[in-house]
């Protein structure tokens, strides 16, 4: 791909993820995801309905006249994209992948998270982190996270959300929001879910492809496992060999929401042929609720 290439398509996810973050998201973002806390701005005198706890005596003393302190709320959050790039996130059959939704996702979150002044990094794994992006603020950066997402080369195939959380973990000491952009088709990582949960706030977005969840019956398909590169042929005319791979998804689909519902965190649905910005604001509006 040419230089040019490479920026024109940079240029149309920004054009795209970013008009939608800036219509659908801002508001809703910034109510989902409230500051640290609440921090002090001045003093003013005293009103009547004013909270006499927000006194502050030593001004009234120093004055002679009763001033209470105003407060605001510490704003700026940290927001961390954890992305899943294995080969398994290559996978589709309606036009996009689950890699490319994972990449507008990710970037809408990104573009939604600058407009409200905080800070975002990145974390690209697949059975090894891939690629770590430090949290920072400005649109060159959001717009390098992009590049990154659609042109890093991965070394590894298969996923390991093990290692991603304890490396997310290590270096992010400063509580944050953690969206894990996945397909979750792995096992084992209930342990560090549940440590990284209890020092962040962790989303996992879960990312499938409607093949996924219906195997239709399409005779013999030769099937290629992207992870393992083993190919074999399918007959799906079969309603148990059907049955059979809708039951490695549920089962996924199963201890993907257990384990996150176990662990404290949220969960998000995202299916490549459905419009993502619908599911995207149903979740702004329940978190705000």
């Amino acid at each position: 791909m040419t230089t040019a290439e490479l920026i024109k398509k940079v240029k149309k996810i920004e054009i795209k993820t970013r008009g939608l973050s800036q219509m659908l998201f801002s508001g809703e973002y910034h109510s989902a995801f409230k500051g640290r806390g609440m921090s002090f701005s001045e003093v003013r005198n005293y009103t009547f309905g004013d909270d006499v706890r927000n006194i502050d005596w030593n001004v009234t003393a120093r004055t002679g006249e009763p001033f209470v302190k105003v407060f605001e709320e510490e704003r700026e959050l940290t927001v961390m994209l954890l992305v899943d790039i294995s080969s398994s996130m290559s996978f589709g059959t309606k036009g996009d992948t689950k890699h490319d939704i994972a990449t507008e996702l990710a970037a809408v979150l990104a573009f939604s998270a600058i407009q409200n002044n905080d800070k975002v990094g990145l974390i690209l794994f697949s059975d090894h982190i891939e690629k770590y992006i430090p949290p920072k603020k400005g649109k060159k950066h959001i717009l390098r996270m992009i590049r990154e997402m659609l042109f890093h080369e991965k070394i590894g195939k298969k996923t390991n959300l093990e290692e991603a959380f304890h490396f997310f973990t290590r270096v992010v000491k400063k509580r944050s929001i953690c969206f894990v952009l996945s397909d979750f088709m792995t096992e084992d990582y209930d342990r560090s879910l549940r440590f990284a949960a209890r020092r962040h706030d962790v989303i996992g977005v879960r990312l499938s492809d409607p093949f996924e969840s219906t195997v239709p019956d399409v005779g013999l398909v030769r099937f290629r496992d992207p992870e393992s590169q083993k190919i074999q042929i399918v007959d799906t005319s079969s309603h148990f060999i059907r049955e059979k791979l809708q039951g490695y998804y549920e089962a996924y689909h199963k201890a993907f929401t257990k384990s996150f519902r176990r662990a404290g965190g949220d969960i998000m649905e995202i299916v490549t042929d459905q419009p993502y910005d619908l599911t995207l604001r149903k979740f702004f509006k329940r978190r705000t609720k």
